[in-house]
């Protein structure tokens, strides 16, 4: 009997299902090969070792905690800042960690007990918020304010902290009205961002604009050419200005890891300061399982 055209197309479509079904048969077939015997529907970590995992780890969190309280004991080099503030403009370059703020705080400290004004500038919202809410607990909520581009709460306080735009954008106010910016002090954190392309400007306003009454104390970890800056500010200013150098490494060590998805965590660099291998071991695993998964 003569097939008809519908049974010679249905016959073709059953052809090529049968096809496919065995081309993902034999995927399914090659991955499991692929993947046998060390992969299973288990973690992928449970393949690593897991004592010298686990003794990488302790290596990379030994030490990280709340230290014991006890009293602080200032470096030389705050000493000497907090000394050289009181008659000089004062540039700190100091590796992150060492203790720069604590100089500000203790400077601020001594004015406020006078009776006097300060100013906290910092180039990042995030990071006035933070030091706001540090300043807040320390001297005293009516003490401080703070004043960023979508947040001003008590803006009368004689410890002010704020954007550097924001202080610069005062200074331009007082140069118009003809008055005096109300304070006797002002820090500059992070001054090295004299030398961002962009917002770089705002802080050689900030400086060529503060009247020479107001000392100044600039606070970097990463200004490579502090004596030249420092010239260049008293220049502007005629005023002196003592550059304190605290060289040498960070007093806290940094340690970086990798936190796997399924919170495994991995240090980033084996003990001789190298790419820690395991972490591509990893990689790697996940994604031959992650192959298997979806075959």
């Amino acid at each position: 009997m003569a097939r008809t055209r519908k049974d010679k197309n249905r016959q073709s479509e059953s052809g090529r299902k049968n096809v496919r079904s065995n081309i993902n048969r034999q995927k399914e077939r090659r991955y499991k090969r692929e993947l046998a015997p060390e992969s299973s529907d288990r973690n992928v970590t449970a393949r690593f070792s897991p004592a010298p995992q686990a003794e990488s780890v302790k290596r990379l969190l030994q030490g990280i905690g709340t230290p014991d309280p006890a009293p602080i004991v200032p470096d030389p080099f705050q000493i000497e800042a907090l000394e050289a503030i009181e008659t000089q403009d004062v540039l700190v370059t100091a590796p992150t960690g060492s203790g720069k703020t604590w100089i500000a705080r203790e400077e601020i400290r001594r004015l406020l007990e006078q009776g006097k004004r300060a100013w906290y500038t910092t180039p990042l919202k995030a990071l006035t918020n933070s030091k706001y809410t540090e300043f807040s607990a320390e001297f005293g909520a009516e003490n401080v304010g703070i004043l960023t581009g979508d947040r001003k709460e008590n803006h009368d306080a004689p410890l002010i902290v704020g954007t550097t735009e924001i202080y610069r954008n005062q200074l331009f106010d007082a140069l118009r009205s003809g008055e005096q910016v109300a304070t006797d002090f002002v820090i500059l954190d992070e001054a090295h961002y004299l030398a961002d392309e962009e917002r770089g400007h705002v802080w050689e306003e900030a400086i060529i604009l503060s009247p020479p009454r107001i000392r100044l104390l600039l606070l970097s970890a990463t200004i490579g050419n502090a004596d030249e800056f420092a010239d260049w500010i008293g220049e502007v200013r005629g005023t002196r200005v003592r550059v304190i150098n605290r060289a040498g490494t960070r007093p806290v060590e940094l340690r970086a890891a990798f936190l796997a998805p399924n919170l495994q965590l991995f240090p980033l660099f084996d003990e001789s300061g190298k790419w820690n291998r395991e972490i591509e071991q990893f990689a790697q695993e996940e994604n031959r399982f992650e192959r298997r998964r979806r075959y």
